[in-house]
């Protein structure tokens, strides 16, 4: 019997990497939902999937959660800053209990992107590289569901506000990225697999463009420095260092940090990304 386990299962990405699993024929009673407050699965486990508690904060949780484990989807933590020690109690919780492999969402080109969310990413996969547990490394772009999120602020103000300038974006959809998941634990030849995952790229100006099209809306897009970025986000109420880290990340986007011409998305879920313009009209209903 080959089991599958899913940490933050009840969050966005772990909810929808479990549905893949479900759709692709995976019983519900070989899928292990891994939550910090198991409650807030319990329409999991009323699907028939097993839930265990396990809090990357609390690392006595984790031995009992993964006990049978065959594959294991580590999806990465929420507190930056922590998330190394974090994903190290995972990672030798997993080698203890007998993992067989360990797939990981990683960030585009983590050891060697200048991307500032990267550094953790970039030291998670090292300890996973040096525990001798296989692996598989999802090297997942930017979500879609980004600027999707905000689709209201855009058509409320009718401009999209970045320092981006003409820098691509390969996002795709946080359920694209959960479908190559499902791919990764499910199938065959992904041990030691290095993917960088991501859409179709777009800049700022084409989804702006793309919005205007798809809801009869007009919204451009108005490039910033990432200076001026900063300076906007601290009038509209963020404190200085967050103000600098969201403009700092369109940064990176300018610098190309997050685009990749690679296929390994398509052709892990068999099919293109999702279209922003797909996206869009989702975001819509």
């Amino acid at each position: 019997m080959t089991v599958h386990a899913v940490t933050g299962a009840t969050g966005p990405l772990g909810r929808l990497v479990i549905d893949a699993l479900l759709a692709g024929g995976v019983p519900a009673s070989d899928v292990v939902a891994v939550a910090r407050t198991p409650a807030k699965a319990a329409d999991l486990a009323a699907r028939g999937v097993v839930v265990r508690e396990g809090d990357y904060s609390r690392p006595e949780t984790l031995p009992a959660a993964l006990r049978g484990v065959t594959n294991l989807l580590l999806i990465s933590g929420s507190e930056v800053g922590r998330r190394v020690p974090q994903h190290t109690a995972v990672i030798e919780a997993a080698k203890a209990a007998g993992v067989a492999r360990i797939a990981y969402t990683s960030v585009l080109r983590a050891d060697t992107t200048e991307l500032s969310l990267a550094a953790e990413h970039r030291a998670t996969e090292i300890v996973l590289r040096e525990s001798g547990v296989p692996f598989t490394l999802l090297r997942n772009g930017w979500y879609t569901e980004n600027y999707t999120g905000q689709l209201g602020r855009y058509l409320e103000r009718g401009e999209i506000l970045g320092a981006a300038g003409d820098g691509r974006i390969a996002a795709a959809t946080r359920a694209d990225y959960a479908a190559a998941a499902a791919a990764a634990l499910t199938g065959e030849g992904h041990h030691n697999a290095v993917y960088e995952l991501g859409g179709t790229p777009f800049t700022l100006a084409e989804l702006a463009a793309t919005i205007t099209e798809v809801t009869g809306t007009k919204v451009v897009y108005r490039d910033v420095t990432v200076p001026e970025l900063a300076g906007l986000l601290r009038s509209a109420g963020l404190d200085e260092g967050t103000a600098h880290f969201v403009a700092g990340l369109d940064g990176a986007i300018a610098r190309g940090d997050l685009d990749t011409s690679g296929d390994d998305l398509s052709r892990l879920i068999g099919r293109p990304g999702t279209p922003p313009a797909d996206a869009v009209r989702a975001a819509m209903s």
